[in-house]
């Protein structure tokens, strides 16, 4: 798959070959749907509690007596039925996380990846260096690109200074290292622009030759 390399003020400086074992996979609703509930499980601080009647302060004395105040009987106030009592099977620290296949996490990045391209919303820039880091100058520049959020994907070295200072200030941006690109944020920000060496980063880490190379390996070692 040919794409267009584009600069900051959305010229073109080149074309770029994108693996289509990656940017052209089949779209997989249901993975990627999977993937999105595995990073919000992931992300749940799982901290809700309430008390049980072991923990609910208070003494354990009778509040009235057995007999002949007409009341059902009680052995304490703890009770979820008393007021200051005990919640009846009530929220529990717990850990909300399930775990998913190395291989589904990979197919469904593809997936992601494949649907951004075949919408066109993937933008390849050629390097996110500028020259200044005044927001305003960022700003102008990417009013040449049509988009309602964009996410910028930059190498494992690091971004720009200058970059990373002009678009903090800017509304419905945010950067990303490639090492930490995920399902959910491709799929919510409109526009993913990503320059050249990540490109290179990403589909050596995602392709399988290399991945099988690298479990080749692994083995002989062992052995």
């Amino acid at each position: 798959m040919k794409k267009t390399v584009l600069n900051l003020k959305n010229k073109s400086v080149g074309d770029i070959d994108l693996d289509n074992t990656i940017f052209g996979v089949k779209k997989l609703p249901d993975l990627i749907h999977q993937y999105i509930r595995y990073q919000n499980a992931k992300s749940r601080q799982g901290s809700h509690k309430t008390k049980s009647r072991s923990e609910v302060s208070g003494r354990s004395k009778k509040p009235f007596s057995q007999k002949g105040t007409g009341n059902a009987r009680q052995g304490s106030n703890k009770p979820p039925n008393f007021r200051g009592g005990a919640v009846s099977m009530g929220p529990v620290n717990r850990d909300h996380s399930f775990s998913l296949n190395k291989k589904e996490k990979k197919l469904a990045l593809k997936s992601a990846l494949s649907v951004k391209a075949n919408e066109d919303k993937i933008v390849i820039i050629d390097t996110f260096e500028i020259a200044s880091f005044k927001t305003k100058d960022l700003f102008s520049d990417l009013k040449n690109f049509d988009y309602k959020s964009a996410l910028f994907i930059h190498s494992e070295k690091g971004l720009d200074n200058n970059f990373k200072l002009a678009s903090s200030n800017i509304p419905k941006i945010s950067t990303l290292n490639q090492k930490g690109i995920n399902v959910k944020d491709l799929i919510t920000f409109d526009k993913i622009f990503i320059d050249e060496k990540s490109i290179n980063e990403i589909t050596e880490r995602l392709s399988w030759k290399i991945s099988n190379k690298i479990f080749l390996l692994k083995e002989l070692i062992i052995l």
